[in-house]
């Protein structure tokens, strides 16, 4: 499997993991039955409420906090675990929760970030599956700024491995040209023992 990243790191590329059908159709039930809620961060003090929605799943009731907001996991439904276990087949990983975004058109995107908190396994896989409309994503080197640009579409399936968030930041820029809505899934490990659950 290539590697997209020139070094500092591991992203692998599997394209479309499902046909045009089941990708329709996951597409579809993730958008009915996700409990699907505006992000918030909080920055400089100020509760900013985003128009990106979002939803967080796991094995159990895990916590997870970025940008300064705590979510608490909800249990897996069916789809969600049906979808888990084709990224783990596919990666050869292992996943314990999921962070689902949902961008209604290309004005909604994410800026520059690592995916690197507290809770989450250091060095730990993230599987990111892609269902809808087709959106560029991007990674810079921390330190050389290089640029590495790939396309996600509907049914995909990328995966970042090793010391990527490390030395490597992501995005998904805003555009004016995709007027559709995209569900992107990203598999994580949340490290138990770092965790105060509440059972």
């Amino acid at each position: 499997m290539q590697n997209l990243l020139p070094y500092d790191g591991i992203v692998n590329y599997y394209g479309k993991v499902f046909n045009a059908t089941d990708a329709d159709t996951f597409f579809q039930k993730l958008l009915s039955t996700i409990d699907w809620r505006n992000d918030e961060a909080i920055i400089f003090g100020k509760r900013i409420i985003t128009k990106r929605k979002v939803a967080w799943y796991g094995d159990v009731p895990f916590k997870y906090t970025y940008s300064n907001a705590t979510k608490t996991a909800l249990p897996w439904g069916r789809e969600l675990l049906a979808l888990k276990r084709i990224c783990e087949e596919h990666s050869g990983e292992a996943f314990n929760s999921c962070l689902l975004n949902l961008y209604h058109d290309g004005n909604e995107g994410m800026a520059w970030h690592r995916d690197e908190e507290r809770e989450l396994k250091k060095n730990g896989a993230i599987a990111s599956l892609s269902f809808g409309a087709e959106r560029r994503f991007l990674f810079k080197h921390k330190a050389s700024q290089e640029k590495i640009e790939c396309l996600l579409e509907n049914g995909s399936l990328l995966v970042m491995r090793g010391i990527t968030q490390t030395h490597w930041l992501h995005r998904l820029p805003p555009t004016k040209k995709i007027h559709t809505a995209r569900v992107n899934l990203t598999f994580r490990t949340i490290n138990h023992s770092n965790q105060e659950l509440n059972h």
